[in-house]
């Protein structure tokens, strides 16, 4: 595994000292006694992670941060603040800072930030490889039929609903559409709604004005503004507050946006991708999920398969991954046996492609010459695949398993109530007929 560069900028030279015997056996370690100097080591060195001291002379943390935020290559900045300074911490992060610590800290906890940061980094890494090569990977006739939709809706501006189980690839299809638009060259801008607390979430979209709420020091863009001309993906889009969705829908029907706080509207020109892994239908007909809004979104809908429907692409995928984790942890290509690809056929892999990509990566990584079978199976059981009684099944897996059983019990009982009277039956349940008559196809009810 390549070492993470880390640049240490305190203006305390024990604290820098103590951070570096701690540091040190695992990274490349750089320190700078003030801003100007950091600042230097960061345009020289190209550092992955910057820990970041507010108060130093010649540029403060803050200025430090600004200069940073007009570099190509950012480094993630760690903000090392004192003990009750919380307000200026929440500063620095606006300013575009990655996290903070309160000095004094435990090493341990500093040592935690780092990991979650170079996991991120070697994402990126991940990332920028994936980008020069195809994103769908697959040769079964399966992806191929979704190769050919995303070819189709990508030369189109239509609003797109991509579909499909947790791990199976809905932000690399909506990548891939966008980038064989005609908005390739402009930005692909991705959040995801489960990710942000409710109260952040309409300034991260829309945007805010300087003194619209506590904290906002200045405007700031939102992703609508910030991928004006390209696209703006929406993962977990069946996660977003109903109030929310209010103004995604009016945002989307007017193409402008109010930044909050603002009174003035703005005009965007983006193409709306969304991804979710509930069924919105159903969500929307609970009054979970805005029946308009649902409408909308689904112009075009497309559903990425899970990988237990075309095994037959698994010997691609893990030769594949394999070369991207040893390019990713600068490792020599490992070899992998035909047994490991046959072995992995047996399962069913309830995490999808996502859940196979993490076992190559760790299999990568504490393989030697070749990739390691005990290593390669230690997270899973393929002998009890069919059941799927499986090490590395989710509790989302068993819950969704667990409802369908229930949901097809309480259909099956009000049909027989009914009498098989498909609009009584309706009633009975308080939904809709047609509603009614979808859930029963769903389910294979006949």
């Amino acid at each position: 595994m390549s070492l993470i560069k880390i640049v240490i900028a305190d203006d305390e030279k024990t604290a820098r000292q103590a951070l570096k015997r701690a540091l040190v056996k695992k990274h490349t370690i750089f320190e700078a006694n003030n801003g100007s100097k950091a600042l230097e080591l960061i345009k020289d060195k190209i550092p992955d992670i910057v820990l970041l001291d507010i108060n130093m002379p010649k540029l403060s943390g803050f200025e430090v941060l600004e200069e940073i935020e007009k570099l190509d290559q950012n480094p993630i900045c760690i903000i090392m603040t004192a003990y009750g300074s919380e307000r200026v911490a929440v500063e620095a992060l606006k300013k575009g800072a990655w996290d903070y610590i309160a000095k004094p800290f435990q090493l341990d906890e500093l040592k935690t930030l780092i990991k979650n940061a170079s996991e991120q980094i070697f994402l990126k890494r991940e990332n920028k490889i994936l980008k020069n090569n195809s994103n769908i990977l697959g040769q079964s006739k399966l992806i191929e039929e979704t190769k050919s939709i995303i070819e189709k809706v990508a030369k189109t501006d239509a609003t797109v609903l991509v579909m499909g189980e947790s791990g199976t690839g809905k932000e690399l299809a909506a990548q891939s559409i966008h980038d064989q638009s005609n908005r390739k060259d402009k930005q692909f801008i991705a959040i995801n709604c489960a990710a942000l607390p409710k109260d952040l979430i309409e300034s991260e979209l829309f945007g805010s004005k300087k003194g619209a709420f506590t904290g906002a020091i200045k405007d700031t863009k939102g992703k609508f503004a910030l991928a004006d001309g390209g696209t703006l993906f929406l993962d977990e889009i069946g996660e977003m507050p109903i109030d929310t969705q209010v103004k995604l829908l009016r945002a989307i029907e007017e193409k402008a946006i109010t930044p909050i706080g603002g009174e003035d509207k703005i005009s965007v020109d983006i193409r709306i991708i969304a991804a979710t892994n509930i069924n919105l239908r159903d969500a929307s007909q609970s009054g979970k999920f805005r029946e308009d809004l649902y409408y909308r979104l689904s112009v075009i809908e497309l559903t990425m398969p899970p990988l237990r429907e075309h095994k037959e692409d698994l010997s691609i995928l893990i030769k594949y991954f394999i070369n991207l984790f040893c390019t990713v942890h600068s490792k020599p290509i490992l070899k992998v046996s035909p047994n490991i690809i046959e072995k992995a056929k047996n399962y069913d892999w309830p995490g999808n492609v996502r859940e196979l990509k993490n076992i190559i990566e760790n299999a990568v990584v504490l393989s030697d010459d070749e990739i390691d079978e005990s290593i390669m199976f230690s997270r899973i059981d393929v002998d009890n695949s069919n059941n799927y009684k499986l090490k590395g099944r989710t509790f989302q897996d068993a819950k969704q398993e667990y409802l369908q059983p229930i949901e097809e019990a309480l259909v099956m009982e009000a049909l027989n109530v009914a009498k098989n009277n498909i609009t009584k039956a309706a009633e009975i349940l308080g939904m809709k007929r047609q509603y009614l008559q979808q859930k029963i196809k769903n389910l294979n009810l006949n």
